[in-house]
């Protein structure tokens, strides 16, 4: 899975605002369908379950090899909730719309302004936001709300897929979509998919990211590298490093951090797919529900190999689980022995930009910042950041309200403006032919960054990234046992324990749902 292609001070302290730390949050069983499926087993697993092989896959060792391909599993829309998108015509007044999201500073301040935009442009429909600090914050309070306290619309990360599938608690947006006639071709089939599963379209992409490669580029220039040609390949990451570190332009070439929604864990399914491999088995979970993670085999053991190495050889720096979201960044901006590059979210280019741009650092502007695809195995991203659900059993009225309010943030003149002011990924092509996004991107081509990478993936099952139950607590689970490869430990140990830790919360998962 290894490549097949070949001074700034607080650079970005406040670059990664609205990442989110994952941390594992132990959930009670009892009244909420949501726990049920999403508790931890008190004795991890030492082997994996046996499961369906994938064409192609790798069969960890200690597995019992099958040769039988996974049968795709289809949930018909009939089975599930409606969406009434005609109840809104015969309201007596205004529905009232409670919208629980995450986003805060820079982002949480751009999507206030389309939500007054929205309440301002119809007397239909009113929304009020209510801002639950993070992601890990939104889904605790949602999983241990009664429905009936629950909010009218969610935005949930792209981790709780099929936690959502499974909880009974909302309305699929693909019914919605039958319903209307609305026409999805100009939303980028990739962005769309990864919030589907089993032929069941869950939610609406909203607020969509993916990794990027931030880097110094007066570094580069003092190293005699390109300030324009960042490393695309884990080789020339390391080659790029070798040279930042021989030159002393930075006393590291790239900051990493063990964070379960980074580098621990996120980032580990990005280099999976970049690679062309899978996950979990069962199509990484589309195909049917996964039963086992893939990542202890050989694949898996090499790209970690491959990364340890590079810490070991001092041409990269641990800086820990990153719980403030910062530290990688922070190390950028190190006096002592900065880094030159770290991997980190595109959502966070609007703040840092603004910050360089406002004249807040000393030393350094805007200029300075260079972005460029997360190096990898090979080119594409997952698909990352949040969508947007319709909470089941509030009335036709609000179900009716909800949607209308989703097709306007999705708009492509809605979803220009919150690109161009955030640094998120456009869901639809067309949005690119609007102003502001239009002259954002010609003018600051970093910007356009991760879009580019979503149009460089492939078609192959292993793209749309795994679909698990417990994929929060699977992606913890993982961050622990690579902070134990990022100090040292044996590489394939360390996979191999923390894998079966994995399967067991996964047939745990499947077991309660």
């Amino acid at each position: 899975m290894i490549p097949r292609h070949s001074a700034s001070r607080r650079i970005a302290a406040l670059a990664l605002v609205g990442a989110a730390s994952l941390l594992a949050a132990a959930c009670s069983s009892g009244e909420s369908a949501l726990e049920s499926g999403n508790e931890r087993p008190t004795t991890p697993a030492t082997s994996a379950p046996p499961a369906t092989a994938e064409p192609g896959a790798t069969t960890p060792a200690g597995s019992a090899p099958t040769t039988a391909a996974p049968t795709t599993t289809v949930t018909p829309l009939a089975d599930l909730p409606p969406c009434p998108v005609d109840a809104l015509d015969g309201a007596a007044g205004p529905v009232e719309l409670t919208f629980w999201h995450g986003m805060s500073n820079e982002l949480e301040t751009a999507l206030i302004e389309l939500t007054d935009q929205y309440n301002a442009s119809q007397d239909a429909v009113v929304v009020t936001l209510q801002n639950q600090t993070g992601y890990e914050a939104t889904i605790d309070k949602y999983i241990q709300s009664s429905q009936s306290s629950r909010p009218d619309i969610v935005q949930f990360p792209e981790y709780t897929v099929q936690l959502l599938a499974d909880s009974g608690t909302v309305i699929p947006i693909g019914a919605c979509i039958e319903a209307s006639g609305f026409d999805t071709s100009p939303i980028l089939d990739r962005i769309l998919k990864a919030y589907a599963t089993e032929g069941v379209q869950w939610s609406m992409p909203f607020n969509v990211s993916n990794p990027v490669l931030y880097y110094n580029k007066a570094m580069f220039e003092e190293a005699g590298l390109d300030p324009e040609a960042p490393p695309l390949s884990l080789e020339e990451l390391r080659a790029t490093s070798q040279a930042i570190v021989d030159s002393e332009a930075a006393g590291y070439g790239i900051a990493l951090d063990t964070g379960a929604d980074s580098g621990g864990g996120w980032f580990i399914e990005q280099w999976f797919a970049k690679g062309g491999e899978l996950y979990a088995d069962n199509g990484n979970g589309r195909l049917a529900p996964a039963t086992r993670v893939l990542y202890d085999g050989p694949a898996g053991v090499e790209l970690m190999s491959y990364v340890q190495q590079m810490i070991t050889d001092g041409l990269a720096v641990n800086v820990g689980d990153n719980a403030s979201g910062q530290d990688n960044f922070l190390k950028m901006a190190d006096t002592v022995s900065p880094a030159a590059m770290t991997i980190g979210t595109s959502a966070a280019l609007g703040t840092v930009t603004a910050v360089l741009d406002g004249g807040l650092i000393q030393g350094i502007t805007g200029e300075d910042l260079g972005v460029g695809p997360m190096p990898g195995p090979g080119p594409g991203a997952l698909v990352g950041g949040a969508s947007l659900y319709i909470v089941a059993e509030k009335g036709d009225e609000k179900a009716a309200a909800a949607w209308d309010y989703i097709q306007y943030l999705i708009s492509p003149e809605s979803q220009s403006q919150w690109a161009a002011a955030t640094g998120y990924v456009p869901i639809r092509s067309d949005a690119l032919e609007l102003e502001p996004l239009a002259t954002k991107y010609v003018e600051d081509p970093r910007f356009k960054v991760a879009y580019d990478q979503l149009l460089g993936t492939s078609d192959d099952p292993s793209a749309f990234g795994p679909v698990l139950g417990p994929l929060r607590e699977v992606r913890a689970a993982t961050a622990r046992g690579v902070a134990e490869i990022f100090n040292g430990d044996d590489v394939a140990e360390v996979l191999s324990r923390t894998a079966g830790e994995s399967n067991a919360l996964i047939t745990s998962y499947n077991e309660r749902n």
